[in-house]
């Protein structure tokens, strides 16, 4: 894989950086779209599993999360961080004019992945959502209603049963280690909503990974989300034993087929 390339675009709230990892004959655009608190560095080895099978490969740090601008992780409106990975899209599709696009979102990133295929029917020639942030997930309501948010950061050992994993994101300059915070928990609640009144994607090819032991985003809760976010084309998998990161996860080589498979299937040759 050719090593990536950085690009400065202007975004909602200030300068976001993004990051490209190129393919010499794309045939195909992906567009990974991180999670709560952390920065799309880490997703090095699923850019190098698209790049492979044909991708260029775009991402970036949403406001406030890893080298992009903002205070850290406040997200007053997704929506503004919708329109900043839409940005990231005019990037590719400027470079790969014709080329179609894949979105790619973990975590609190499906959330956005959904929101932006919403907003952007026909724009994704496929939707892919890893641990969705979607549906009924309880946590923001929780802590909402507590008089103050408890310092509490993300346990290292919910993300993988690699313990690797665990370390390298507790040691991470650019991962948020710190509370989350009252205005982005009220962001969360308000997206969820917004997410289920505006329906089906219709007929966008979606593949929905999730571990049945993601104790971040539990899947159960995911489940009736992605159920309503589907127009019909629905295509998933469930990994037993599996926790929240599935792209760091100790199957990631089944994760990464399942995945390539589901684009064979759904993109034109």
């Amino acid at each position: 894989m050719a090593e990536a390339r950085e690009h400065d675009l202007p975004g909602t709230r200030g300068r976001i950086t993004a990051r490209e990892w190129p393919a010499a004959r794309p045939r195909y655009v992906a567009l990974l779209v991180h999670g709560y608190g952390e920065h799309v560095g880490r997703y090095e080895e699923v850019a190098g599993v698209l790049a492979g099978h044909g991708a260029a490969v775009y991402g970036a740090d949403h406001a406030g999360h890893g080298r992009s601008e903002g205070e850290r992780v406040l997200v007053e409106d997704f929506e503004d961080v919708v329109t900043d990975v839409h940005a990231v899209a005019a990037l590719a599709r400027t470079a790969h004019p014709g080329l179609p696009l894949v979105v790619v979102g973990h975590s609190m990133g499906g959330l956005i992945a959904a929101r932006y295929a919403q907003r952007h029917p026909g724009e994704p020639a496929a939707l892919v959502l890893s641990g969705p942030v979607i549906g009924d997930w309880e946590l923001p309501r929780r802590l909402l209603a507590l008089p103050e948010i408890p310092d509490t950061p993300i346990s290292p050992a919910s993300l993988s049963r690699d313990p690797a994993v665990g370390a390298a994101y507790a040691a991470d300059p650019l991962v948020w280690h710190g509370p989350m915070k009252r205005p982005t928990l009220e962001a969360f609640v308000r997206t969820l909503e917004r997410v289920a009144e505006e329906g089906d994607v219709g007929p966008l090819p979606l593949l929905w990974v999730h571990g049945d032991d993601d104790r971040l985003v539990p899947l159960p809760g995911s489940r009736p989300g992605v159920e309503a976010l589907s127009g019909g084309r629905l295509t998933e998998r469930i990994y037993a034993g599996a926790r929240h990161e599935l792209f760091n996860e100790t199957n990631r080589a089944e994760v990464f087929a399942d995945l390539t498979r589901f684009l064979d299937g759904v993109l034109p040759r």
